[in-house]
């Protein structure tokens, strides 16, 4: 039977390089996968989804407005869909987490979700907190933050590369935006410690 899943971490952590590796299992065993990402995205282009290792593929776009069993319905169901792929999955909307499990309750189509659990300050996403709440399967891929720690929050910073302490929940950026860390240096940098997101300068003898 068909489940629902959800990858999930802070940023950094591999989640679309997982996801474009299972895309290629499925499409080497001649099975046909579907790829997602979000439209708000375009970091590496519209509709194109990229990891930080060279790996790159189109994919369908997704918005607010995306009704997923009505799309799997118009293109064939499980006949010609073997499995849904959605990177930034963050970025669903409640509703549309609750279509994705109709897709594999009512259309037995598998669905892997990948995304950012938490904001830049903590907080869940909503697509995220209800994918937490009703998938079958949940698996953490590991980030690692400057200390060595494994890294479970992700710290927005300015363009003075400061730490953001309040703003727009979604705001798009790479590296130069955002940067993964463990709780505690979470927390320093969230109390005003900037120095708690960057790692300590290293001198060679």
């Amino acid at each position: 039977m068909a489940q629902l899943y959800f990858y999930y971490s802070a940023m950094n952590a591999g989640k679309s390089t997982s996801l474009l590796q299972n895309a290629h299992n499925y499409k080497e065993r001649g099975l046909a996968p579907v790829l997602f990402t979000a439209a708000i995205d375009e970091r590496y282009g519209k509709g194109r989804i990229a990891s930080r290792i060279g790996l790159a593929s189109d994919a369908e776009l997704f918005d607010d407005s995306t009704d997923f069993v009505a799309w799997v319905q118009a293109h064939g169901g499980r006949a010609s869909i073997h499995c849904i792929l959605i990177d930034e999955a963050q970025f669903l909307t409640v509703a549309q987490v609750n279509q994705l499990a109709a897709v594999v309750d009512d259309l037995n189509v598998p669905v892997v979700c990948y995304g950012l659990r938490t904001d830049f300050m903590g907080e869940l996403f909503p697509g995220s907190a209800r994918l937490l709440a009703i998938a079958d399967k949940l698996s953490e891929l590991k980030a690692i933050c400057h200390c060595g720690r494994k890294a479970t929050m992700t710290a927005r910073l300015s363009g003075d590369g400061k730490v953001q302490q309040s703003g727009e929940q979604v705001v798009i950026g790479n590296n130069d935006v955002y940067v993964s860390l463990c709780r505690a240096h979470h927390r320093a940098a969230l109390a005003g410690d900037h120095a708690a997101a960057k790692p300590a300068r290293i001198i060679k003898e």
